[in-house]
């Protein structure tokens, strides 16, 4: 960089998929390009802390590979071979092939697909609109956070708790379920200032010993899938030993009679015979649990991505009702805080146009879905034409083996809008260039805290590339959808938004940079009452008739009080293990595969394998190793690792799928079938066998 360049620090907010939505301040170049990007210092969860990956941002928005011209694919799918078109070519072709399908297979024959590759609302959800103007397949999000939300909202009654930054008012905070040094870092940030301030202890809960579990002062390693039991054999000891604060449980609780004679059974023996931990470490953490009134339960996504993901949820967050943690500054819970943003997406969605008689389907069975699975097209037609933004299925999606099936098919017509050639661009038809965050107007929340704000354009975009909205608002009149906000720009879309919702308008927000709308700790804490109709916490949950979502899945056979759910998929003799595709430090999903520095700090895709189990196999530090089960194989690089159960893998994902060993990717593992009671992809809930790789 000129030492003597002009340099504007300008405000943003990481439109990436995690719940830290960090606030940045990003130094703008002469007005074109970008420089160093920093967390930001005057947003108080933020804290000036942002991770390595956001902090290296140029690398990935200045990279030379990024899409930057409409390209038609000339040479079989999958090839790479393609030519450059211009944009209305492009868009012309996508028109004509969606006019098509619509024409001799009907509406639903069109399934445009999209994710949280931007959690701005904008260009994450406009495709929605599309969708239901043109009476399209409608979209069900299940990869990610539907088991989360459920498992958590299924006891408080909405999904929202303490203020996050609490954590640094604790004594004890309990890190449950995720990596925060991997996934948000920031949750580290108040984490540590209450070590350090208060003497805090940091208690991690999870299924090997992560990058945040060498930071906790207490750690806990279970086997997968097996939390449940784990919070259950510690309610045991905490009404056992008197931890149980009975005055809170009879104001704020349902049930705590029944709940504690549920638990008699449920003894830290009986405990450990199913998570693996320890009877003393089980009692231990009770104790520390039960003697530290200002405990914070940090509660992630990770150990809901399991068959039993929502019940294992429900068990972990019983935990603070029991011992009453809610009522001190600096203990209860924190999950996200979905319900304080109240948006009001109807125009940004099309929300008068939907038709509910539409057809929605699975995002995590498009794999079915493509290879005409009848169960997951519900029964109707098959998927003719698709149009994706802002998510990588061939690559992120489970059953890989059915997703690469379905997409080669030579009768179905994709259209994708990426910022790199990833694996799914490879097979479109036709691919177009996308901008960056930096390069549009956007609005975001952050999941894991309690701010929103505008993210402006700071620079122009490189090449011909266009925002995921100006892509709508060109097809529109090719599909002859008529809706207005196809005739807003963005910027007039956040302000509306943020109208209806009654946030004031877009100069209001831009003024304050980032709004906070913590409520007040009584609210935050439930003082006056949870969210229920009775005001209650629900230690007896009613998976059968859930605040959202539609209910899928096994629903009647759920446990009603906390309790181990034994639907995981249990090792057997032809598969002795137990497979978690665990997030990565330098990726986050697919995101930064592209930028050498991630590239060089992940390394190969590996698998960590405890060495006692390593041995009896021949499998040595390093050395290829082949995974597989019913649906299909990946092979990896062996780490022999002590910090994971003995017949347990973990596999830190995800690599694109051309770094293993015949492009199959570690989601040739995952299954994509639906976790009860409103449906998710169970990633961290598989069966494999191992063996050394054959040369």
């Amino acid at each position: 960089m000129n030492q003597h360049a002009k340099i504007e620090i300008r405000h943003s907010t990481c439109p990436h998929d995690c719940p830290s939505a960090c606030a940045l301040d990003v130094e703008v170049v002469e007005g074109r390009s970008i420089g160093r990007v920093r967390g930001s210092k005057k947003q108080t969860y933020t804290a000036g802390v942002v991770c390595a990956k956001v902090a290296r941002y140029a690398e990935r928005i200045h990279h030379p590979e990024r899409v930057m011209y409409p390209m038609r694919r000339t040479g079989p799918k999958g090839s790479g071979q393609f030519a450059r078109i211009s944009w209305d070519e492009a868009l012309d072709e996508i028109g004509h092939r969606f006019n098509l399908a619509e024409r001799e297979f009907g509406a639903e024959s069109v399934w445009p697909y999209y994710y949280a590759g931007t959690m701005g609302l904008v260009m994450r959800d406009g495709l929605n609109r599309l969708t239901h103007v043109k009476k399209y397949s409608r979209f069900y999000q299940t990869i990610c956070a539907n088991v989360a939300r459920i498992g958590y909202a299924i006891g408080t009654g909405k999904i929202a708790g303490v203020d996050p930054r609490e954590m640094a008012l604790s004594d004890l905070v309990v890190i449950w379920g995720t990596n925060p040094v991997n996934t948000q870092v920031n949750v580290m940030t108040h984490a540590a200032r209450a070590r350090k301030e208060r003497g805090a202890k940091i208690a991690a809960v999870d299924i090997y010993d992560n990058e945040t579990m060498k930071q906790a002062d207490i750690k806990i390693i279970l086997r997968p899938g097996t939390d449940g039991a784990f919070a259950c054999g510690v309610m045991h000891v905490l009404f056992r030993d008197g931890y149980a604060d009975r005055t809170y449980m009879d104001k704020y609780t349902d049930c705590p009679a029944e709940l504690e004679a549920h638990l008699k059974a449920r003894t830290p023996e009986w405990a450990s015979a199913i998570c693996g931990v320890p009877v003393a470490e089980i009692e231990a953490f009770a104790k520390a649990v039960g003697e530290t009134k200002r405990t914070f339960f940090r509660y992630g996504y990770g150990f809901t991505r399991s068959r039993n993901g929502a019940t294992q949820m429900h068990a972990a967050n019983c935990i603070p009702a029991v011992t009453g943690a809610w009522q001190y500054e600096g203990g209860g819970a924190f999950f996200n805080n979905y319900a304080l943003w109240h948006f009001n997406e109807a125009i940004i969605e099309g929300h008068d146009a939907i038709d509910r008689t539409t057809r929605a389907l699975d995002q995590s069975k498009i794999g079915r879905i493509l290879t005409g699975d009848a169960e997951a097209l519900l029964g109707k037609g098959p998927v003719k034409a698709m149009l994706i933004q802002n998510t990588n299925p061939m690559t992120v999606a489970p059953e890989q083996a059915l997703v690469a099936q379905g997409f080669a098919r030579e009768d179905l017509f994709v259209a994708v809008h990426e910022q790199f050639m990833t694996e799914t661009a490879l097979m479109a038809d036709i691919v177009l260039p996308a901008t960056m965050f930096m390069e549009h107007d956007d609005l975001y929340y952050g999941g894991g805290h309690q701010h929103i704000s505008v993210g402006p354009k700071l620079i122009d975009p490189p090449g011909e590339c266009r925002s995921n909205h100006q892509v709508l608002q060109a097809l529109a009149p090719r599909l002859g959808a008529r809706h207005q906000g196809f005739e807003m720009t963005s910027r007039e879309l956040i302000d509306a938004t943020l109208k209806l919702s009654n946030h004031g308008d877009i100069a209001g927000l831009e003024a304050d940079i980032w709004r906070d709308l913590q409520p007040d700790f009584r609210t935050a804490h439930f003082l006056d009452g949870f969210a229920h109709a009775d005001g209650k916490f629900h230690f007896r949950a009613d998976w059968a008739h859930p605040p959202f979502g539609q209910t899928m899945g096994d629903v009647d056979k759920m446990p009603s009080l906390p309790d181990h759910w034994a639907v995981i998929e249990h090792a057997d003799q032809a598969h002795p293990f137990r497979l978690a595709t665990s997030p990565s430090r330098s990726f986050l999903n697919t995101t930064f595969n592209e930028t050498p520095s991630s590239q060089a700090r992940e390394g190969k895709a590996s698998v960590m394998i405890h060495p006692l189990d390593a041995a009896p196999l021949d499998i040595a530090d390093g050395g290829a190793v082949t995974l597989g089960n019913t649906r299909g194989e990946t092979t990896l690089i062996a780490t022999l690792f002590e910090g994971v159960r003995r017949g347990v893998l973990i596999a830190e994902s995800v690599h694109p799928n051309k770094n293993h060993v015949g492009g199959r990717g570690i989601n040739m593992l995952t299954g994509a079938e639906a976790v009860a009671p409103i449906g998710g992809a169970a990633f961290h809930d598989n069966k494999v066998w191992i063996r050394k790789a054959v040369a």
